[in-house]
């Protein structure tokens, strides 16, 4: 059974390294190839785009996968929008790996929002010193709020994503400790963390410092995903995978 996992999270790379165990599945992994130096991963592994819906389409059928998951980035959703509509197109079923977002507990002090662009006047107009944890492809908004100093944390270079004066850099790649990002805040005077509501473990430890800390979070919302079947874990996904494969028995594929 050729199976296709769009990747980019935590919950993909489990996948992956289950469905590479099993004899009876013949996976692909996908990546979007916004990381120069993705984990190495045991399957074997696309890199790139797909050329919009038409090209994913196209693929999906010259490869011959018979059921595709969808683990992108909870941000990912022109990637989930054209799985879900080239899939439908050929019949071909989805299901969405999506973790479940993060959730305010009693001693935060959130403000959310809806897009990255409102997250910049919800800093306010004060100079502050701001921890970014956004992405570098998200970073634009904030060069129309220069009175601010911004710590970027990214795993690729920003580049001239920021251009303002007054921009720290911090190449890194999670999980983070609580501990160390509690260090980190205080060391760096971080005023506002500003962070998309991403969900996982391996990020939360910013959400916690900053609650022990007693620091405003910014929290971005994810966009909306298509509306296609649905787990929040890797156990949950096989199990899909496994009543997949009974399909395609019974239908003598």
């Amino acid at each position: 059974m050729r199976i296709l996992v769009l990747g980019g999270t935590a919950e993909a790379s489990a996948l992956a390294a289950a469905l590479a165990r099993r004899a009876d599945i013949d996976a692909i992994l996908s990546l979007a190839g916004r990381t120069s130096n993705p984990r190495p991963s045991p399957l074997p592994t696309r890199i790139g785009g797909f050329g919009g819906i038409e090209g994913l389409a196209r693929w999906l059928a010259e490869q011959r996968i018979a059921a595709a998951v969808d683990a992108t980035h909870p941000f990912a959703a022109t990637m989930s929008g054209n799985a879900a509509a080239a899939c439908a197109r050929l019949g071909v079923p989805l299901l969405g790996l999506r973790r479940p977002p993060w959730r305010a507990e009693p001693d935060d002090h959130w403000i959310e929002v809806a897009t990255m662009a409102e997250a910049v006047p919800a800093l306010g107009t004060s100079p502050r010193h701001v921890f970014l944890t956004v992405g570098r492809l998200e970073l634009a908004p904030f060069a129309t709020a220069p009175q601010h100093s911004y710590l970027v944390r990214s795993i690729e270079p920003i580049g001239d994503a920021l251009p303002l004066p007054r921009v720290t850099e911090l190449r890194a790649r999670g999980p983070f400790d609580e501990a160390a990002e509690r260090a980190l805040l205080e060391r760096e005077h971080i005023e506002a963390v500003v962070t998309k509501n991403s969900g996982g473990s391996a990020t939360y430890a910013k959400i916690a410092a900053a609650r022990a800390l007693g620091l405003p979070v910014i929290v971005v919302a994810r966009p909306k995903k298509p509306a296609v079947a649905e787990v929040a874990n890797v156990a949950a996904a096989l199990a899909w995978i496994a009543g997949q494969q009974r399909a395609l028995m019974l239908r003598g594929v």
